[in-house]
Order: structure tokens, then sequence, then C-alpha cells
């Protein structure tokens, strides 16, 4: 499924992953977001999620600074390109998400939305 969603998602925008275009998307409903909280979020450890962020700045797509009040802490932000990458990849990620969940009733979405946040809860204590 991972394969099917990165071939579509890389017709619109070539440099990008599935894992850097969820972050834009995070950052643009979070923005000041803890590093630890993102990697949460996309289901990554430190480390990947560290490297992500690196691989974005590179790519002018995110910029990082030192927090001014805990030098320990980054301030992450959406640049300008990757404010167009992420208006290029939402409507990607819509038609993909009406893809994926055609045929299914709202109670079955509903459904799925409890049991997959359960099996969350479970993996994280």
């Amino acid at each position: 499924m991972e394969n099917w969603h990165k071939k579509i998602f890389q017709k619109v925008v070539k440099d990008i992953t599935v894992d850097q275009g969820l972050v834009l998307i995070i950052l643009s409903e979070n923005q000041n977001i803890a590093q630890n909280e993102l990697a949460n979020l996309v289901f990554k450890d430190n480390a990947s999620i560290t490297r992500i962020i690196e691989l974005m700045v590179k790519k002018e797509y995110i910029t990082r600074t030192i927090h001014a009040e805990d030098r320990r802490k980054f301030n992450l932000e959406i640049t300008e390109k990757g404010l167009k990458t992420l208006e290029l990849i939402q409507p990607v990620i819509k038609t993909n998400r009406q893809t994926a969940l055609e045929g299914l009733s709202m109670q079955e979405i509903d459904l799925l939305d409890k049991t997959l946040n359960k099996i969350i809860t479970n993996c994280t204590k």
C-alpha cells in the first residue's frame, strides 16, 4: 500500500517522500510542535525523524533554528517551497484517501478509526 501511495505521490513532487509530506502537513497544522511529538505522529523514532528533518532542511522544504529559550529544542518552519509543495500534495492525498476508503460506510470508517486508535494506544503504553 505504501508503494502505491508513493508512486502516485511522486508523480506530483519527485524529490519528496510520503513521510516528508506527512511532516509538512503536521507542521502546517501544529506550528510549535516539539520534535518528539512530531516523531510520535509519524510513527518514527527520534533518530529517524532527525534524519527526515535534516533531509527536508537540505532540500529547503523547512528551516530549523535553535529555540530562543531552550537551546536543546528546535523551531521548525515550513519554507515557501514547502508551502508550494503542500499545495501540490494535498489533492493527491485527498484522492488517495477517497480511493482507499471507497465502498466503506461511515460506520465502517468510524469502527476502523476506533480500532486503529486502540492499537496505537496499546503500542505506546
